[in-house]
């Protein structure tokens, strides 16, 4: 049986190549597709998403959710890498649908109707996922599991010396889910960098005529692009796809049981996800850290799916 997923994400190029993977791949039921703002203000967040769909047209359309900003929202994005659209400047046509439902109410829905069977992935900032906890906190329990791409345990972040994004973009929001009663698993930003695409990786995805290998080819040729030009790299990590990569085979990856808190207000270390190691730690040690990945095999798994992807949208 094919696994029920909820994604929730900030599209951005790397959760678009996620989206294609997890769209196409027969192993994930994706329910819904949640958004929030991160990346990108939420408005252009759930515009990509529907773009997206409307342009794979996959095997079976999920839902589609409205997130909101989070109450103390940085006046920051990632548009320097992603472009002005998130997407690469891939100016895809606008999708004007009325009336999307709210992400939290959406994510409250399909966990109740579908209780103890949701999977939910988070790439983005965690704040539809806490309001939907807040909204109704029944749900807490109900989960099957929260897979959360983000935070940097050793304290070495991307925005700030101390942070990652998601975490850094609300940490409140973080904190909440981190540390809330359910099954988590935390990829944080040391694991994910460690499956990095070179060059080559734009000759071994699918073909550019496809639905998925056009888009793919148009984003991540832009990604190359911006980190070659901004941060003086030759290659890229792409941290969504290896969140759904973990969905698919988490076998590939090694875990470790921990007690973590994330920083909510600090002036420095805003963001930081702290790993209490104390024997006496007052946290309950509940969260799943991702602390091995076999890289090779995950980029691998990343690169096969996508070419099945390009099959199917032909």
């Amino acid at each position: 049986m094919s696994r029920k997923v909820i994604i929730d994400c900030d599209p951005g190029i790397d959760d678009a190549v996620a989206l294609i993977l997890a769209l196409f791949d027969p192993r994930l039921d994706v329910l819904a597709v949640t958004t929030s703002a991160g990346t990108v203000p939420v408005e252009q967040s759930a515009q990509n998403v529907q773009s997206l769909i409307e342009k794979l047209d996959p095997p079976r359309f999920p839902r589609v959710g409205l997130g909101t900003d989070p109450e103390d929202a940085p006046v920051l994005d990632e548009s320097e890498l992603h472009g002005h659209d998130g997407l690469g400047n891939l100016n895809l046509s606008r999708i004007d649908r009325q009336h999307l439902m709210p992400s939290e109410k959406l994510i409250v829905d399909l966990v109740k109707s579908e209780s103890g069977r949701v999977t939910i992935l988070c790439l983005g900032p965690l704040t539809g996922i806490a309001r939907a906890m807040q909204r109704d906190p029944s749900i807490i329990s109900k989960i099957d599991r929260i897979v959360v791409v983000g935070g940097a345990v050793p304290g070495d972040g991307d925005i700030t010396p101390a942070a990652e994004f998601n975490m850094y973009f609300d940490p409140a929001s973080a904190n909440r889910v981190l540390r809330s009663a359910t099954t988590k698993t935390l990829l944080p930003l040391e694991i994910v960098q460690q499956v990095r695409f070179g060059l080559d990786f734009l000759s071994n995805l699918p073909l550019k005529y496809t639905r998925a290998g056009g888009l793919l080819h148009s984003m991540l040729s832009h990604s190359f692009r911006a980190y070659r030009q901004l941060r003086g790299m030759e290659s890229i990590s792409l941290k969504g796809p290896v969140g759904v990569a973990y969905l698919l085979e988490p076998e590939l990856f090694e875990c470790q049981q921990h007690a973590v808190v994330v920083e909510e207000q600090g002036t420095v270390t805003r963001g930081a996800t702290i790993v209490d190691r104390r024997l006496n730690a007052s946290i309950s040690r509940d969260l799943e850290i991702v602390s091995g990945v076999d890289a090779t095999s995950v980029r691998e798994l990343i690169v096969r799916t996508l070419r099945y992807a390009g099959q199917c949208s032909e």
